[in-house]
């Protein structure tokens, strides 16, 4: 694929697509086991010939009855079947005066990124890293949400608590925090980038969401952050990267496919769709200059365990065949992880546990005013309030 200058050929993002597309949902492969708690945000990494997933499980319904996120592992030989092996980043006592007591969604960093590699997470420092977002907010996603770095100098295969540090690296309330990102922060995606494009080996791709000054547009963008050595983090200065100036534009990850990175993302509540959630990409030549794909969506809602949102990608390449992971919502809202493909494999026989009727989830606004991190007012906050959880 021949480079051109900043902006990827339409004929180069037409074969991306075609490389990457997966037109075949086998169907879930995790899920809660009851319908108190719902199942979010894959990420998928290979050590000595198993495969293994790292998630989060929010311990209620859609702020209803839970407490916030915890981090989990699972295990597979073939990417299909899965088994649960435990906690990795679990909630600290509950009269803890921490700032992630409450919510600890975590994702494995530094993992191998070239398309149909290795897929295998990288040491830094003597240690396993991962990045996560934390709050002191008990609910769905409530109140300012942060993002630290965790580690391990333990076995990344077993379920076992990973260390964590007393402050986050990146806040809303930093002071090199801009409007894009002072309401909260989500998810974030740590890559190695060993030529150090943007002057730095760790590039961290995170979500968070803002109004825009110019147009008062409240909606969740997609930034970079920097560093040397997985602690220290310094703001790329011409953020957001990724903005679509509506909804939520979220949940970045990475693959380079020859010399194109393609990032994997998902929209959410964009006027021009007639579905809630689902997954696009956009390529890159440098990292920062992102070419938006224009055509149909990789994964959007079709089935009744995605019916509501199918979103929250993670895409890799194994033995020939393209492996979409994404987070899967029906329209009772329970929530899973699902598997699309580029070839057809058959049909999972997992599936939701039994919708307990009398149960009523309450829908979050957004996490609300009263624990906004950012000076926007209470009537600019309600004016641009979302009123679905995603």
């Amino acid at each position: 694929m021949a480079q051109q200058k900043n902006v990827i050929p339409e004929k180069v993002m037409k074969q991306i697509y075609e490389e990457v597309k997966t037109p075949y949902k086998y169907g879930m492969v995790v899920v809660p086991t009851d319908n108190k708690h719902l199942i979010d945000c894959p990420t998928i990494f290979r050590i000595k010939g198993k495969w293994y997933m790292s998630y989060i499980v929010y311990d209620g319904q859609q702020n209803k009855g839970g407490r916030g996120y915890e981090t989990h592992l699972a295990v597979s030989d073939d990417l299909l079947n899965w088994k649960k092996m435990g906690h990795i980043l679990s909630f600290p006592d509950a009269n803890s005066k921490r700032w992630d007591k409450n919510q600890r969604a975590g994702y494995i960093a530094l993992i191998d990124y070239k398309w149909g590699g290795s897929y295998e997470p990288e040491k830094f420092d003597g240690k396993y890293w991962m990045s996560y977002f934390g709050g002191e907010i008990s609910g769905y996603e409530r109140g300012c949400l942060q993002i630290g770095t965790a580690y391990t100098i333990g076995d990344i295969t077993k379920a076992h608590e990973w260390q964590v540090f007393d402050k986050p690296v990146l806040s809303p309330r930093d002071s090199s925090a801009a409007w894009w990102e002072k309401i909260t922060q989500y998810k974030s995606f740590v890559i190695k980038d060993k030529k150090k494009k943007l002057g730095f080996p760790f590039v961290m791709f995170y979500n968070a969401a803002g109004v825009n000054p110019k147009n008062n547009i409240k909606a969740e963008r997609i930034g970079i952050a920097l560093s040397n050595d997985m602690i220290h983090w310094h703001r790329y200065v011409n953020n957001p990267v990724i903005d679509h100036n509506e909804g939520i534009t979220g949940d970045g990850v990475i693959q380079k496919i020859d010399d194109v990175y393609v990032m994997f993302y998902f929209g959410a509540f964009w006027k021009k769709r007639k579905y809630g959630a689902f997954n696009t990409f956009a390529c890159s030549y440098d990292l920062v200059h992102w070419t938006k794909w224009e055509g149909e969506d990789l994964v959007f809602p079709s089935e009744e365990y995605d019916r509501r949102y199918a979103h929250k990608s993670y895409v890799i390449k194994w033995n020939g065949i393209v492996y979409h992971f994404y987070c899967a919502v029906n329209e009772n809202k329970q929530r899973g992880i699902a598997l699309a493909t580029s070839q057809n494999l058959g049909k999972s026989s997992i599936s939701f546990p039994i919708f307990e009727k009398n149960y009523k989830p309450q829908n979050k606004m957004f996490h609300f005013c009263k624990t906004f991190c950012s000076k926007i007012t209470l009537v600019n906050t309600i004016q641009n309030v979302i009123l679905n959880p995603i």
